[in-house]
């Protein structure tokens, strides 16, 4: 059924809407099979080489009111997660971002709560291009503003993320009735007209239809800079009014993590470990996957949780999955400062 849509996509042909929804429709394992190894054999053409993306969590305090109705992020929304109020000081970020660079992790996604105007971004952009060589990622939503961007692009942010979830506006309302979706689409629209690549995703499993997945797929064509699509599966936190809700399948975020690459040959498709859960990093690459975020190194000086899940993923474990899968990892090379011989380690 499915076998002519795959051939177009394996020639990189443009996908109509009706096919991407009858690639989301089909449920047979046959055909699972086949999207699944036509997303790798896509992935691999391009790259066959995995990034890793650790992360420095900024603050906890969120202004947002009424908070997200699944948020085990903010303070006092989930005793699962950050329950206290935290907010990082310069010198526990230095320390975070120094231990991943040593670690060889290429990348460094940092995050935060709402109501800072994008200032607590802002200082975080300027600490890790002064103090390392890191790729670095901005993610604080919509709180962001022209200034901030303008900043973030002085200081050579290499990416702003902005995830509108979904663009099923009454979804939207619902599940965040503290947000307004116009909001997150001006940001996204400010980065693009500010030429710095955007990443922007889908959390799955919150209540949309395939319908709305497509469209939310096609809508992120129309930004010129986007250069990555996080999808995240739905976690349940403790304590949220959304703690009975059931957790996203696997193969619902296999599926549309393999339907994404089919549409964006060439963009980064990212995949947090917390979300698909760590012992399941395999999955998202046999999928099409190719950066796995939320990867923590041993040597990480702060208490972690992930976003999405509290758990994260081990940046020993996922180096190896990536491995025996025989796909290559991008770690890069680092001198131990633990030995003073000078050996260069992977």
């Amino acid at each position: 059924m499915i076998n002519k849509i795959i051939k177009k996509a394996l020639n990189e042909e443009n996908l109509e809407k009706n096919e991407v929804l009858d690639l989301f429709k089909s449920s047979s394992l046959e055909d699972g099979i086949k999207l699944f190894e036509a997303a790798s054999e896509i992935r691999n053409s391009n790259k066959k080489m995995i990034k890793l993306t650790s992360t420095v969590h900024l603050t906890n305090v969120c202004k947002i009111t009424p908070k997200c109705m699944y948020c085990g992020f903010a303070a006092k929304t989930s005793s699962e997660g950050y329950y206290n109020s935290f907010s990082k000081t310069e010198d526990e970020i230095i320390s975070a971002i120094r231990s991943i660079e040593e670690s060889g992790i290429p990348r460094v996604s940092c995050s935060g709560a709402h109501g800072f105007d994008g200032k607590h971004a802002v200082q975080a952009a300027k600490l890790v291009k002064e103090n390392t060589n890191l790729e670095l990622l901005i993610n604080v939503g919509s709180d962001l503003n022209m200034d901030a961007l303008q900043k973030l692009a002085e200081y050579q942010t290499d990416t702003v993320c902005c995830n509108l979830e979904t663009i099923n506006k009454n979804l939207f309302n619902q599940l965040k009735p503290g947000e307004m979706l116009k909001n997150r689409l001006m940001v996204c629209k400010m980065v693009n007209d500010l030429n710095i690549e955007l990443s922007s995703g889908l959390l799955i499993g919150i209540g949309e239809s395939y319908l709305d997945r497509v469209n939310h797929l096609f809508f992120l064509k129309e930004f010129s800079t986007l250069g990555e699509v996080p999808i995240m599966g739905f976690n349940p936190y403790l304590d949220t009014p959304m703690e009975d809700h059931p957790p996203c399948s696997l193969i619902e975020q296999m599926k549309t993590i393999a339907i994404a690459r089919l549409l964006f040959p060439h963009l980064r498709i990212t995949v947090p470990a917390p979300t698909i859960g760590p012992e399941n990093v395999k999955f998202s690459l046999m999928a099409g996957a190719d950066n796995v975020a939320t990867v923590i190194p041993d040597n990480y000086p702060l208490n972690v949780k992930g976003v999405g899940s509290p758990r994260y993923g081990n940046m020993n474990e996922v180096v190896n999955t990536i491995e025996e899968l025989g796909l290559i990892p991008q770690i890069k090379e680092t001198i131990c400062p633990v030995k003073e011989v000078g050996i260069t380690e992977i």
